[in-house]
């Protein structure tokens, strides 16, 4: 990935943040210029057009048309009490939201012609005569030039900041300007009160005993709530690119905390963010020290023969290279496997894999492929540009030139918490992933030593992706039922790759889909699916019953003779901050 987080570094903080148009610009131009093969054998005396004159001519026609009409609309308002147009704004997007951007004419105008503009820019991207992965391209660095240059995010042209200065007497620039120094200190945008929030008093409270821990891991079995529990255990791999807590929220929040309640034996793998001591760890030492030594831990303690198996996101990703591992060698250790939002055919990656390319791989590789860390910061910065009006502008604008506190938000304080990766293990998986696309393929990659054929794991899987997941594309995660071998079940959540999925049934909140012949293609499928209200946990907690063993009388302790407990969940991994 190859943008960089802001450094910690008070003239480089405030470059990375106010010059981004510019940089995202240079981004858009040197891509047009590569789309057009300037500079390369293709040139455009070749007869190749990126932009046909015609097609240039009209769009600068249009623009000037309605350039016009906005400025006789503002003078017709002004004077004469008339109506003007509107340029729609993109759904949610609440950036010009107070009544001052509508019933001022002068920010009226600045509103109108900056929405012209955008919508001009991005015609012209939609236009361009270039394959569809440039185009992809060309449209993302585009709305981030778009993005950074909105007048809300400028002091000098948002009403309420200008109001906001003037009704503190300058206290919200004082109160702002501190912000910003305090953010300095952090080398990152604080989005969330962060005093609000404990890991272990308010977050990850499910009760329960770290049993086992190497450098990599710390696996957690949790206390049974019921008299009896599901003689198969159920072991839940979390992403490694965040802390597991994200599914372990708070009471009434919390999928480990209704799995217990529902009666299975869970145990989850706590992943450490890489340090110096841990930067040498590969791909394969994560399915090794991860899920492969896990699985292995769980099946002792409780006496079963196998053991279900949970994975979300790039956890999904691990856990499922970690199956076909286990598959190659003859062990039959899984009764079942979930993935929520997971990513196996990595043909469609949305707008994430536009920001990887042979060139960053490629240096990623020459600088922390043998060894080194990829800080968490990083990632976390590379994620928020993926939306960058909701989780970058829309905190400088609030923080920084309002001078607000912000609020406290369970799910932005765990967003924040960034975790770092061991740069060889980050540097296999992202060239055999989102470079490459080799998982999907029957034995075109050695993990741990054996060829891994995904279709070689036989055993029911539950699929679930979320309708408007910007990281994960719910047909993509659809395109997983055809890589493993046995019999699936998918189900579509409503929302976005984080809320879809932690959408606790008490709350009767978004719906889910479900259609159970996945004899078709994607849209085929949603299109005979039929929607059901609230949440699909239930459906998960029915489907996994449906594969159950049997219930044994829950265990009065944790871990055994082998495995003592070493200390209370949450355990220290999950604590340690990332630099």
């Amino acid at each position: 990935m190859t943008n960089a987080p802001p450094s910690a570094e008070p003239q480089e903080y405030l470059e990375s943040l106010m010059r981004a148009g510019k940089d995202a610009m240079k981004r858009f131009d040197d891509a047009l210029v590569s789309a057009a093969g300037v500079g390369t054998k293709e040139t455009l005396s070749s007869g190749r057009q990126l932009f046909p004159f015609a097609l240039i001519a009209d769009l600068q026609r249009e623009y000037f048309k309605l350039l016009w009409r906005f400025w006789n609309g503002a003078f017709l308002q002004t004077f004469a009490g008339g109506a003007h147009s509107d340029i729609a704004l993109a759904q949610g997007d609440k950036r010009f939201k107070d009544e001052v951007w509508q019933e001022m004419p002068y920010y009226d105008l600045l509103k109108q012609s900056y929405l012209l503009g955008s919508r001009q820019l991005h015609e012209f991207v939609d236009q361009a005569q270039v394959d569809d992965k440039t185009k992809l391209q060309l449209r993302f660095y585009a709305r981030q030039f778009i993005d950074a240059m909105s007048p809300s995010n400028f002091p000098a042209t948002n009403p309420e900041v200008i109001r906001k200065a003037i009704e503190t007497r300058s206290a919200s620039l004082t109160d702002g300007m501190q912000n910003l120094i305090d953010d300095l200190q952090k080398g990152r945008i604080t989005r969330v009160d962060e005093s609000a929030f404990e890991v272990g008093r308010n977050l990850a409270t499910t009760p329960g005993s770290v049993v086992f821990e190497n450098e990599l891991i710390q696996l957690i079995q949790y206390t049974p709530q019921t008299s009896e529990v599901e003689k198969t255990p159920l072991l839940i791999v979390p992403p490694c690119i965040n802390k597991y807590y994200l599914l372990d929220l708070g009471a009434g929040n919390s999928l480990v905390e209704y799995a217990v309640a529902q009666g299975h034996q869970v145990f989850l793998i706590s992943w450490r963010s890489a340090i110096p001591e841990t930067g040498h760890l590969t791909w394969d030492d994560y399915l090794e020290m991860g899920p492969l030594k896990a699985v292995d831990v769980v099946l002792d303690i409780t006496g079963a023969e196998r053991t279900n198996a949970l994975g979300f996101c790039v956890g999904g990703t691990i856990l499922s290279c970690a199956a076909a591992v286990m598959a190659a060698r003859q062990q039959h250790k899984l009764a079942t496997i979930t993935l929520l939002t997971t990513m196996l055919d990595f043909s469609d990656t949305g707008e994430i894999g536009l920001l990887i390319d042979d060139a960053s791989v490629a240096l990623r590789e020459a600088t922390i492929g043998k060894g080194g860390i990829l800080p968490g910061k990083e990632l976390a910065f590379t994620f928020g540009t993926l939306r960058a009006n909701d989780l970058i502008w829309r905190y400088v604008v609030d923080s920084y030139l309002k001078g607000a506190t912000p609020d406290a938000f369970d799910l932005l304080f765990w967003d924040s918490d960034s975790v770092s990766l061991p740069g060889p293990m980050y540097c296999w998986y992202t060239r055999n992933t989102y470079l490459e696309n080799n998982i999907k393929d029957p034995g075109k990659t050695m993990q741990c030593g054996v060829p891994v054929d995904l279709s070689k794991i036989d055993v029911p899987v539950y699929l679930l992706a979320s309708r408007e997941d910007h990281i994960v594309p719910w047909k993509s995660a659809f395109s997983s039922k055809d890589l493993i071998g046995g019999a699936a079940r998918f189900v579509l959540a409503a929302s976005g790759h984080v809320a879809g999925v932690i959408n606790p049934p008490a709350r009767n909140k978004r719906s889910h889909w479900i259609n159970g012949d996945l004899d078709s293609d994607p849209q085929g499928w949603f299109d005979a699916a039929e929607e059901s209200p609230g949440s699909w946990w239930p459906d998960w907690d029915s489907w996994m019953k449906c594969h159950s063993d049997g219930m044994i009388v829950a265990p009065d302790k944790q871990g055994n003779a082998q495995y003592s407990p070493i200390e209370p969940a949450p355990g220290r991994y999950v604590k340690q901050k990332s630099n």
